[in-house]
């Protein structure tokens, strides 16, 4: 048992990207069945790897059958592009999907990175500072469309906010999420959960206690898995792609979650 604030978890990134949905649906009942806590999807609308105009789904209609046919695990977008969606109808969504799995939605939103996302479906790419500006701005406009609807969401939804950017992003999630995601190394993680605490100070948030550190790995548990924990990281997510989406890393993960329970 490794003591923590926040309990070991282990996610799970089904890419949206080169598999027909029943092969997307079969990894979601075997990614379930395999033990995970979280499978997340992603928000583009086209592949990322391999073949670039190869098939792909969009993520917050999946985000709903995903709400239908699972049971037990969380779920949510790694994370939805703020860019997309009026801020207020992101946030309906997000109360839809959460009554719809009985409470088990994660609300990942991040600034928009993806151009050819942009420029394909006509939406203004501006500029990373824009687009994190528009981040901040829509935030507090999603936590009072959720506050005001009715019916009201079954509980207060966990919002997760992915990026390092060390002035603008984090201070945003010090301001508002619940989980910060990143991709970072054991050192960067370190240095930047420290600032992230340092912006908690300065908006009067216990950042150390209330925001959950999640991180993307591709490696076994074996390798980086100690001392990513030591580092602060509780949430940890492998990403897989069609058309197979193998889980054999993932499960070498729960397992791991498993011994420190």
């Amino acid at each position: 048992m490794t003591d923590t604030i926040h309990p070991i978890r282990i996610g799970v990134q089904l890419q949206p990207q080169h598999a027909d949905y029943a092969q997307v649906r079969d990894a979601v009942r075997r990614a379930e069945d395999a033990g995970v806590d979280v499978i997340f999807n992603w928000d583009h609308f086209f592949p990322l790897s391999g073949d670039p105009d190869g098939k792909h789904f969009e993520c917050w209609t999946m985000l709903g059958a995903w709400a239908e046919q699972t049971e037990r695990v969380q779920m949510g977008a790694l994370v939805s592009c703020n860019s997309y969606r009026n801020p207020e109808l992101l946030a309906d969504m997000a109360r839809t999907v959460d009554h719809i799995s009985g409470g088990r939605l994660i609300l990942g939103v991040g600034a928009g990175w993806f151009a050819k996302d942009y420029e394909q479906f006509g939406y203004e790419f501006g500029t990373a500072g824009s687009r994190i500006a528009d981040l901040g701005e829509a935030l507090p406009r999603i936590k009072a469309r959720l506050a005001a609807g009715n019916p009201a969401p079954t509980r207060e939804i966990p919002i997760l906010i992915g990026g390092g950017g060390e002035k603008k992003t984090l201070r945003l999630v010090a301001e508002h999420a619940d989980v910060w995601h990143s991709f970072a190394d054991v050192d960067t993680l370190t240095r930047k959960s420290a600032i992230l605490d340092e912006h908690g100070e300065a908006v009067g948030r216990d950042t150390a206690a209330l925001v959950e550190r999640s991180v993307g790995v591709g490696a076994p548990p074996e390798e980086v898995g100690q001392k990513l924990l030591d580092a602060g990281a509780t949430l940890f997510t492998i990403g897989t792609s069609g058309p197979d989406y193998d889980l054999s890393l993932v499960e070498q993960w729960v397992r791991w979650r498993d011994e420190r329970r």
